[in-house]
C-alpha cells in the first residue's frame, strides 16, 4: 500500500469518512452519474407535490409558469455549474469550513446553526409530505393549507415513524444517501409522469391549447395567497434553491466531484424536478379542484386542501402513495445529511452519525406542524434569503480577491475568531433589503439577488478597509 493510500485511510478515519474537515482525496471522488440519482432524486421529490399546486393557487396564467419555470431553471443551474461546482473542486472542502476559514469560529458557528435549523425545517415539510400519503389508509384528516398544528394522534405517530427511518438513512453518510436516491428517484420520476398523463385524461385534454387553457390568462389568488406574475416565477423558481447554488451549501456535495462539468448534473433536478415534475402536480390539483369538495371550500372562502398524498391516490392509486412516500424520504435525506454536516460544524466532536440524528430529531419535530408545508413558496424564498448572502462571501473572495488586494482565508491566516467584514456585509444587505421588502411589500424573491451582490461587495470594501498585515 502506498504512503498516499495510507494517509487518505487515516484522514477519512479521522474524519469519520466524511471529510468534515479535510479535502475530499482523489480516490473518493465520484463520477457525474452520483450526482445525477442524487439531484434527479431530490428535487422530482416531495417539495414538488406541494409547491405545483401552490402555482395554482398564486393565479398563474399558462404562459407564466411554462416559460417563466423555464428560464427561471435555467438560471438556476448556471449558477451551479459556474459558481458552485467551480468553487468545490477547487478546495473539496464543505461550505462549513470553508465558510470558518473566512469568518472565523465564532461567526460561523451562529449561520452554521441558523443554517442547520433551517435544513431541518424543510426537511420537516418533506416528512409532512410522506406523512399524507402513509395517513390514507389509516383514514387520517389531512392538513388544510391554514393549518398550523397537529390535527390528531394518528398524524403525530406517523410523523414520527417516517422521520425515524428517514434520519437513520440519512445518518449512514453521502455514500447512502446518494445510493438511496439512484435506487427511488426513476419509481419517482414514472410516478409523476403517470400523475400527469392521468390528470390530462381527467381534464379532458386532447391538444395542446386544451393544456394551455388550464391555466389560461391566470386566475385571481386563493384567499390567503399572493398574486404570481411571470417575474415571480422566473424568480422564485431560480432562487428557490438559492441556500444550495449562490448560498454555496452545495459546496458540500460537488467537493466530491471529479469535475465542475458535474455541476450540469443539476438539470436532471431543474428540468425533471422542477418544471415536469412541478406541472404535473399543478395538473393534479387542477383535476382536484372541479372535485364537489374542493368547489365547497371556494364557495366557504377558503382554499382547497394541497395534500399531496390523497391528489396521487386519486390519480394512480397505490402506486400514487408509494411514489410521495418515497418523495419525502429523497428530499429529507440529503437535506437533513445537510443540516447533520452543520451542526457538526459546531460540535466536531461529535460522530456524523450523532449530529445526523439530532438533525433528524429536529427535521420530524418540525414535520408535526403543516405550516412549514402548506407554507412552502413563502418559507423556502425566506430561508434563501437569509443564506444566500453567505455565499456571495465565498464567490467573491474566490473570484474577486486578487484584484481586491485583500487576503483570503483571513480568520485563519490572522488567526481571529470573528470577522467583522464579513458580519457588517451580511448585516447591512440583510437588514436593508428585508427592510424595503416589509415596507413597500415587495416579494422576498425579488431581493434576494441584490442582497447577494450587495453582501459581496460590502466583504470586499470592508476587508479592504479593515484587513491588517498578517
Amino acid at each position: 500500500m502506498s504512503q498516499y493510500n495510507i494517509e487518505e485511510e487515516i484522514i477519512e478515519d479521522i474524519a469519520g469518512g466524511e471529510f468534515e474537515r479535510t479535502p475530499v482525496p482523489k480516490s473518493n471522488l465520484k463520477g457525474w452519474k452520483s450526482f445525477l440519482g442524487m439531484y434527479a432524486g431530490e428535487h422530482a421529490a416531495g417539495t414538488e407535490f406541494i409547491i405545483g399546486p401552490l402555482f395554482l393557487t398564486a393565479g398563474v396564467s399558462a404562459f407564466d409558469l411554462i416559460i417563466g419555470l423555464l428560464i427561471g431553471n435555467l438560471l438556476a443551474v448556471l449558477c451551479w455549474r459556474f459558481l458552485t461546482a467551480e468553487i468545490a473542486v477547487k478546495y473539496r472542502l464543505t461550505l462549513y469550513y470553508q465558510l470558518e476559514k473566512i469568518c472565523g469560529k465564532t461567526l460561523v458557528t451562529g449561520y452554521n446553526l441558523a443554517n442547520g435549523i433551517l435544513f431541518c425545517f424543510l426537511a420537516g415539510a418533506m416528512i409532512t409530505v410522506s406523512a399524507t400519503a402513509v395517513g390514507i389508509p389509516f383514514g387520517m384528516e389531512m392538513p388544510k393549507l391554514t393549518d398550523t398544528m397537529p390535527n390528531g394522534p394518528t398524524w403525530v405517530i406517523i410523523v414520527l415513524i417516517i422521520g425515524a427511518v428517514i434520519s437513520l438513512i440519512a445518518s449512514k453518510g453521502y455514500d447512502t444517501v446518494s445510493k438511496a436516491a439512484n435506487w427511488m428517484s426513476p419509481i419517482i420520476v414514472l410516478a409523476f409522469i403517470a400523475c400527469g398523463v392521468v390528470a390530462l385524461g381527467q381534464l379532458e385534454v386532447h391538444s395542446f391549447s386544451d393544456f394551455w387553457n388550464i391555466w389560461g390568462e391566470g386566475s385571481d389568488p386563493f384567499p390567503g395567497q399572493l398574486k404570481y406574475t411571470f417575474w415571480h416565477v422566473v424568480i422564485w423558481s431560480w432562487f428557490a434553491n438559492a441556500a444550495m447554488h449562490i448560498g454555496m451549501s452545495d459546496l458540500s456535495v460537488f467537493r466530491f466531484a471529479k469535475k465542475a462539468s458535474s455541476g450540469w448534473t443539476t438539470a436532471a433536478g431543474m428540468y425533471v424536478g422542477h418544471y415536469m415534475a412541478w406541472i404535473a402536480a399543478a395538473l393534479l390539483y387542477a383535476v382536484y379542484l372541479k372535485s364537489p369538495e374542493a368547489q365547497a371550500f371556494l364557495t366557504n372562502g377558503e382554499a382547497p386542501p394541497v395534500a399531496p398524498g390523497p391528489l396521487a391516490n386519486n390519480a394512480i392509486g397505490i402506486f400514487g402513495i408509494i411514489a410521495v412516500v418515497l418523495a419525502g424520504w429523497t428530499t429529507a435525506n440529503p437535506t437533513i445529511y445537510r443540516a447533520g454536516l452543520a451542526f457538526q460544524a459546531i460540535v466536531p466532536k461529535l460522530s456524523t452519525f450523532w449530529v445526523t440524528i439530532i438533525a433528524g430529531t429536529v427535521a420530524t419535530i418540525a414535520g408535526l406542524f403543516p405550516a412549514f408545508a402548506m407554507k412552502l413558496l413563502g418559507f423556502v424564498a425566506l430561508y434563501g434569503f437569509i443564506l444566500a448572502p453567505f455565499g456571495a462571501i465565498i464567490v467573491f473572495e474566490h473570484f474577486f480577491s486578487k484584484n481586491a488586494g485583500i487576503v483570503k482565508n483571513y480568520a485563519e491566516t490572522a488567526n481571529i475568531k470573528f470577522n467583522k467584514s464579513v458580519f457588517w456585509a451580511w448585516a447591512i444587505s440583510f437588514g436593508l433589503f428585508y427592510f424595503i421588502s416589509l415596507q413597500f411589500d415587495v416579494f422576498l424573491s425579488f431581493v434576494t439577488l441584490p442582497a447577494w451582490l450587495l453582501c459581496g461587495g460590502l466583504f470586499l470594501l470592508f476587508s479592504k478597509m479593515w484587513q491588517k498585515n498578517v
